[in-house]
């Protein structure tokens, strides 16, 4: 993992197999397996929550050593009921990451998680520390009250102004002091037209922060209800519900549990939607964890330097 030369993706791969996973009486999940069906099994937990998974997420993982599971947690992507947010928590979430290992005989595993993806990866491994091999982790999210604010309150929009604005606008003045709360009552509310806008503009500001430099195609492909609207609607009902954790600090009060297991942790330096201070307070709570800074890039998996880091960290676990 030392090298400095940037790794780029594996060739794209199409699944050698997929199926619909019935979890509770509302929800079915999409699963599919990618890669080597003898290789070394390893799961791809999505962020958002509510973002789904695309084909790209399948080549951080070399195909020819690994047994890659990727599915669309509850609610988005391909599983169904579409934005539905009935039955939809971390801990349904973490229920479901274990169905899926059980389903597949599979006896343990390496979880791979960015921003939300992160945070469910070591709830995950809280809860289920046997069945964790190692963690790859990005874009470090521990759903704080204090992460919550900087990103949709105050803080982030200090450095977004103009991306702010119109999340800021849409709102009235006498709900803008709690900017999720308003949101979420938006996203769930009767007034279709509204909900609409309402995932479009608050999946536009995360989007449009994420990246060092944003590409314009990234922020269109959001334009999307298919996409937006479960992003929108599932993140802000994770967000008022504080991630459903039993206190403020959970993963961190719980580390001790996953002390042990083999982790690296890929972070931009200039992330604006997870900032740095959650990696690194994580990592100083887990001295054996491994923290890769990239000093060019911010939140996104898909920037050159945090795409490198995180296929050479999969690479030095795939021996």
């Amino acid at each position: 993992m030392s090298s400095d030369t940037l790794k780029d993706f594996y060739p794209p791969i199409e699944p050698y197999n997929h199926f619909m996973l019935q979890v509770s009486d509302v929800h079915n999940l999409y699963v599919e397996e990618c890669g080597n069906p003898d290789g070394k099994p390893i799961v791809f937990l999505h962020g958002g929550p509510g973002a789904g998974c695309g084909p790209g997420h399948r080549r951080f993982f070399d195909p020819k050593q690994y047994r890659i599971i990727v599915f669309d947690q509850r609610g988005c992507g391909r599983s169904l009921p579409f934005a539905e947010l009935k039955e939809n928590t971390t801990w349904d979430l973490v229920s479901d990451i274990e169905k899926i290992r059980e389903k597949l005989k599979i006896k343990s595993w390496k979880v791979f998680g960015g921003s939300w993806g992160s945070t469910l990866a070591l709830s995950y491994a809280i809860k289920h520390p046997k069945h964790v091999e190692a963690l790859i982790l990005r874009g470090i999210f521990l759903c704080r009250p204090s992460e919550l604010k900087w990103f949709y309150q105050q803080g982030a929009d200090q450095l977004f102004a103009d991306q702010w604005e119109e999340y800021h606008n849409f709102i009235p003045e006498s709900e803008r002091h709690d900017f999720i709360s308003a949101y979420y009552k938006r996203l769930t509310g009767q007034d279709e037209k509204q909900k609409l806008e309402a995932a479009r503009i608050w999946t536009q500001w995360e989007i449009g922060t994420s990246c060092l430099e944003v590409k314009k195609s990234s922020v269109d492909e959001y334009e999307d209800p298919k996409k937006n609207l479960p992003f929108a609607r599932i993140e802000s009902h994770y967000f008022v519900n504080k991630a459903f954790f039993s206190s403020d600090n959970f993963i961190l009060d719980n580390i001790n549990q996953i002390k042990h297991i083999p982790c690296v942790i890929v972070q931009g330096r200039y992330d604006v939607v997870c900032p740095m201070i959650s990696a690194w307070e994580l990592h100083k709570k887990w001295p054996g964890s491994i923290l890769k800074i990239v000093p060019n890039a911010g939140h996104s998996a898909m920037e050159p330097g945090i795409r490198s880091e995180l296929i050479k960290a999969t690479d030095f676990f795939r021996e």
